[in-house]
């Protein structure tokens, strides 16, 4: 997990050239307003990006979700959220497996507050639990960038 300021995006690069080439978009306002809310493809299926817009959410809506192919670097535009990690061997057993989505209900590791040109690295492994609200409901725009980096299981 990587959790950081979008203007401290290259310390970050060497990790993955597609996380590279991520990292280097979040700085790029005109790529950063192009993206909608349907997928902008970036590498064809290998890294794409989209808008997610939502309105965050009481903590006992929420669950954590991981991923084994992709990692998610996801930077919040406006608005803020509380995110929570933690390793899905701690959780218990996934309510729901749907293509490289996992579903979980458990207790967090840790915890951290998403604000404006915040980004957030998670990375397969690494179970997040999204959209909680910090204050009350809030409208969050975050652009999510989605990078594979397991071709194969």
């Amino acid at each position: 997990m990587i959790i950081a300021k979008k203007e401290h995006a290259n310390c970050y690069k060497g990790i993955h050239p597609r996380l590279d080439k991520a990292l280097e978009l979040i700085n790029d306002e005109a790529f950063i307003a192009s993206v909608g809310e349907e997928r902008k493809c970036i590498e064809g299926d290998a890294l794409y990006a989209f808008r997610n817009e939502f309105m965050t959410v009481p903590y006992e809506e929420t669950f954590f979700e991981s991923h084994r192919k992709y990692l998610d670097l996801q930077m919040v535009i406006s608005g803020q959220e509380r995110c929570e990690i933690a390793d899905p061997a701690g959780l218990e057993e996934p309510f729901e497996q749907k293509g490289d989505f996992w579903g979980y209900h458990g207790n967090p590791e840790q915890s951290v507050i998403l604000r404006p040109d915040n980004f957030m690295v998670v990375f397969p492994g690494d179970a997040h639990r999204l959209k909680i609200s910090v204050n009350g409901p809030e409208a969050v725009v975050k652009i999510v960038f989605k990078i594979l980096v397991y071709e194969e299981e």
